[in-house]
């Protein structure tokens, strides 16, 4: 006899939503949002998964790193309580696919939530609230609350539904691979962001001097004796516009060296050791401290 069907109900994903609303209550630097997402799925797991072994294990793969915006965390939710009631009916999707899905798109829709919710909404909100409340009108920050919340909490529900009903159209097509393809392409465009933000975010910068460069005739200024008239005054101010040294003698440095051979080499070699100090299990809060150290030693001994 076929097993019953277990299905999310409404009410397991408007639990879930309310939860999800609770993402950040315990930040932490290690796994970042990741006590805050398990708990937000903490409904869906008691009533995906009936033995104490199997919500552990789902409670255990959930706890790994996560990191997004708060709100537009509400489409992975929405995909990842898809896959996981597959998953408890049986089909084979395992850790690994869950985890690509949530890391392939977590990144790409961070750099959404900022500019949609914090540099648009809410100071647009903000600024109609504030303008009432100036003249002297209640209804200026009661306006704003409302309007903020009402915004905020039906973008959190709809989007988590939208996932919810993409993630059930991925699972339809395990046979034919789609899931695969999906998780593929999630990890991909995961990797293609991670360069991007290591980029723009990580920065090593080295204050070693090196010996000065000797410039070549006609790459520097040649002050003349005495007195400077104002047109050579004005020639010389031209030629520095231009681009001429003011001294024969260039300074040297090692960052302008580094640069000029590959822009953020130390950053992208920096990035390339936690990756490999995390395969070897190297705890994340260790890492953070030995970098903070790293970095006072060698600024004190003026490397960096």
């Amino acid at each position: 006899m076929m097993a019953e069907k277990v299905e999310l109900t409404r009410n397991d994903r408007l639990s879930v939503a309310w939860r999800s609303q609770f993402l950040q209550g315990s930040w932490n630097y290690e796994r970042m949002q990741n006590i805050g997402w398990a708990y937000s799925l903490i409904p869906a797991i008691k009533k995906l998964y009936t033995t104490k072994e199997d919500r552990a294990s789902a409670l255990k793969r959930h706890l790994e790193f996560f990191n997004t915006h708060p709100y537009v965390a509400s489409p992975i939710i929405g995909v990842t309580l898809a896959l996981e009631e597959e998953r408890a009916n049986g089909a084979a999707i395992d850790d690994t696919a869950i985890q690509g899905v949530k890391i392939g798109m977590m990144g790409p829709l961070a750099g959404i939530g900022d500019p949609v919710f914090w540099f648009t909404v809410r100071p647009i909100l903000g600024a109609l609230g504030a303008s009432l409340a100036l003249s002297g009108n209640i209804l200026g920050p009661v306006l704003f609350f409302v309007l903020w919340n009402l915004i905020r909490m039906s973008f959190i529900w709809y989007t988590q539904e939208f996932g919810y009903r993409a993630g059930s159209a991925i699972t339809q097509d395990l046979s034919g691979g789609l899931l695969k393809d999906i998780t593929k392409g999630a990890s991909i465009l995961g990797m293609f962001i991670l360069a991007v933000l290591v980029e723009r975010w990580v920065s090593i910068k080295f204050a070693v001097e090196l010996p000065a460069k000797r410039l070549a005739e006609g790459a520097y200024i040649k002050f003349p004796n005495g007195s400077v008239t104002g047109g050579k005054l004005q020639q010389i101010l031209g030629d520095q516009a231009s681009g001429l040294s003011l001294t024969r003698m260039e300074p040297n440095t090692l960052q302008a060296n580094l640069d000029s051979l590959i822009p953020g080499l130390m950053g992208l070699l920096l990035t390339f050791l936690a990756m490999w100090l995390l395969k070897k299990n190297v705890s994340p809060i260790v890492m953070i401290i030995g970098i903070f150290i790293f970095g006072i030693l060698m600024r004190v001994l003026h490397i960096m």
